[in-house]
């Protein structure tokens, strides 16, 4: 069974009284307390005024830094401030004229001097300076403004990037070159001519002479350029073998020798020269280990040591015998 509610009656109900509430003293709201401490009542007075007349110490300002630049130039004699340099603060100022009205003394002076004749109102750092620069006219110096003298034109071949290394160079590189790897590859071609240039001077074997014109053999690891050239030229072919299917008749193969060009001819020698290179044994281990072989065959190859000769004179005696396949030419016109 639910609980009964009891409800009072009207005539037992007493009127509520509101009565005013007092905040007891330890939980009085602390603006209260400050406000009654501080005396802020809603008839507050006015600040006292001064008995002797004039400005606080915080109400004056100071000069301003033109100003007093300008007193301190009048005292010593050495002038007013420098006002020329930097913005051109008087354009400024002749166009605003409520700016002009505020601003200091000393720059509406110097608004109202008149200008000389082509010059402007106002100058800069490079104006000031200009009697301090030097003319190379004065001094005699033929080149103006260069340490070192211009180059001669037209530029050489070589002045271009992409062409600022001799052919040569370029094409062992690229030959030197794995996996696209271009950055080994100069650097190994940098070992390489180190190599060269810090090696002995080679001792040439007379029975396998290098191509004339060759400077002597104590000259060549002062230019390793020069010393890759002579050793690439002197083992490369002349020409090369092709073999001709069915021209010897009845299906025969004929041997038939087609010259080279000098960038072939010395394509085949650097691919010989690193063939032979991979055989050699390796001294130790590293990333130079490589460059370091080639650099030595290279050295064998001037010196006549290398086993390239032999494929180079091998090449060349089957090209002696081969060149009775070749046909003369036929001659034009009717017999």
């Amino acid at each position: 069974m639910p609980p009964r509610i009891y409800l009072p009656r009207a005539h037992s109900c007493r009127s509520a009284q509101l009565l005013p509430y007092t905040f007891p003293a330890q939980s009085t709201p602390l603006c209260l307390r400050l406000a009654i401490g501080r005396g802020i009542t809603g008839s507050e007075k006015s600040l006292p005024v001064s008995e002797t007349p004039g400005k606080g110490p915080n109400q004056e300002q100071l000069p301003h830094v033109s100003e007093e630049a300008a007193m301190i130039g009048n005292i010593t004699g050495e002038g007013g401030p420098d006002i020329e340099q930097g913005t051109p603060i008087q354009e400024v100022l002749k166009r605003d004229k409520d700016a002009l009205d505020k601003a200091p003394q000393v720059l509406r002076d110097e608004i109202k001097k008149p200008n000389p004749q082509g010059s402007r109102s106002f100058s800069t750092l490079a104006r000031r300076q200009q009697e301090a620069i030097i003319s190379f006219e004065d001094t005699g110096v033929e080149t103006q403004g260069h340490k070192f003298e211009l180059p001669a034109l037209p530029l050489g071949n070589q002045s271009h990037i992409k062409h600022r290394y001799e052919p040569i160079i370029k094409q062992v590189t690229n030959l030197l070159m794995k996996d696209g790897k271009l950055s080994v590859a100069q650097r190994n071609m940098a070992m390489i001519l180190n190599h060269l240039r810090t090696a002995s001077p080679p001792l040439v074997d007379p029975r396998r002479p290098l191509i004339p014109g060759a400077p002597p053999p104590s000259h060549l690891p002062l230019n390793p350029v020069l010393y890759l050239t002579l050793a690439i030229d002197s083992v490369a072919p002349l020409l090369r073998i092709r073999v001709q299917k069915g021209a010897g008749g009845g299906g025969a193969s004929l041997q038939i020798p087609i010259p080279l060009a000098v960038r072939q001819r010395r394509r085949q020698a650097v691919l010989w020269i690193l063939d032979a290179a991979s055989k050699r044994r390796s001294r130790g281990s590293g990333r130079g280990m490589f460059a370091q072989k080639v650099g030595e065959e290279l050295v064998s190859v001037v010196e006549g040591k290398s086993g390239v000769w032999e494929r180079r004179g091998a090449v060349h005696k089957l090209g002696v015998s081969a060149r009775s396949n070749l046909k003369p030419p036929r001659a034009s016109g009717k017999r």
